[in-house]
């Protein structure tokens, strides 16, 4: 791909993509369908994609073969339907898409055009980067599922009395985006990362940060919490960081959210309510991967899902929510299966990878 033309065009029929195929080979095609515009849709000339860790997930049960990959991306609209009022061709935005959803298995974010999903998507002003902008979909979704779960508000309506909350895993991309909605809410958000993260992290909004490999982290935590920590969410989702959250919450219990599935035999304390986040929920058209992650459309989710993006626009705006730190992969579509290996590997340590795909 070259240089972004704003000026609006005829949707292609199809279009070059990084597609799952029958036995889970991950692949770049030229010929994937590119579906029509709905009157309340837009088009996208993709320019940035973000490479998540659920993304290298997507094999076996999860794959509609022939699918396109992919959840974050950033870009240029180029064609808008007819009931289109929000955007205008030529304006940049970013957002998420539910990839590898079986009723629209061709709308994943890894090719050179995205098709507007619903409002989980926002425009981008002129101090955000479009690279920054592509982090932002799978991150504002997610960690705005979190809030939700954990019974706690948007940065519209701040709590009343703040309380502490320990962010597991600080460094990582949704935690930072979580970091800074719970500040900006009122809360007071503690974390877990590595000590060459610690300064990093404390940018976003941290009070204090503790080191997770330390076998007194979750004594410490109670310490400086004075054993009164209700709120935990676990940006990680192994045993050990199960068991960590469970350990550093208070006397009185509370609740536990996670990213993924946990483990049960982990959550060891009766007083402590769990949940997790499914993040392509927020679209509210329910889920088709295979179980615990299937679930039913959900009108709920969905205006959540809308107000979520709303508040999250006004802060991107106000210079309130940054992004996280990019490191990113140059030379388009080819280098998604580069950033994908990048990912699996672990090596990537408070960034994400963004692949431009628009020199």
């Amino acid at each position: 791909m070259g240089s972004v033309d704003t000026a609006a065009l005829v949707p292609p029929t199809t279009q070059r993509a990084v597609v799952v195929e029958a036995g889970d080979l991950v692949r770049v095609r030229d010929d994937v369908p590119l579906p029509a515009l709905e009157k309340n849709q837009f088009l996208i000339r993709t320019e940035a994609v973000a490479v998540n860790p659920s993304d290298t997930k997507m094999r076996g049960a999860f794959v509609t073969p022939g699918g396109v990959l992919g959840t974050d991306y950033a870009g240029t609209v180029v064609a808008c339907g007819p009931g289109v009022t929000e955007v205008e061709v030529g304006d940049r935005v970013c957002g998420a898409q539910h990839t590898m959803n079986a009723n629209t298995p061709h709308r994943g974010s890894f090719g050179e055009y995205n098709i507007s999903a619903g409002k989980v998507w926002l425009k981008l002003p002129a101090s955000v980067s479009t690279e920054g902008g592509a982090t932002f979909g799978a991150g504002i979704s997610t960690a705005g599922l979190a809030l939700k779960l954990l019974g706690l508000p948007l940065p519209d309506a701040p709590v009343q009395k703040p309380a502490y909350i320990l962010v597991n895993g600080g460094s990582t991309a949704t935690a930072t985006i979580a970091i800074q909605l719970l500040r900006l809410a009122n809360m007071i958000p503690i974390a877990t990362c590595s000590p060459k993260n610690s300064d990093q992290v404390k940018t976003y909004g941290v009070e204090a940060t503790f080191d997770y490999r330390d076998p007194d982290c979750a004594t410490k935590i109670k310490a400086y919490t004075k054993n009164n920590l209700r709120y935990a969410l676990d940006c990680i989702t192994t045993a050990e960081s199960t068991s960590l959250c469970f350990a550093a919450l208070g006397r009185a219990g509370g609740k536990y959210v996670s990213l993924d599935p946990f483990a049960q035999h982990a959550a060891t304390r009766a007083t402590v309510k769990t949940d997790w986040v499914l993040g392509p929920s927020i679209f509210g058209d329910g889920s088709t991967w295979p179980n615990p992650y299937g679930r039913p459309p959900s009108e709920e989710i969905r205006a959540y899902g809308e107000k979520l993006w709303a508040v999250a626009q006004k802060l991107v705006d106000d210079g309130k929510l940054r992004h996280h730190p990019v490191r990113i992969l140059e030379g388009g579509l080819d280098q998604v299966l580069v950033g994908m290996d990048l990912v699996r590997s672990g090596k990537l340590s408070g960034e994400k990878c963004v692949v431009r795909l628009v020199s």
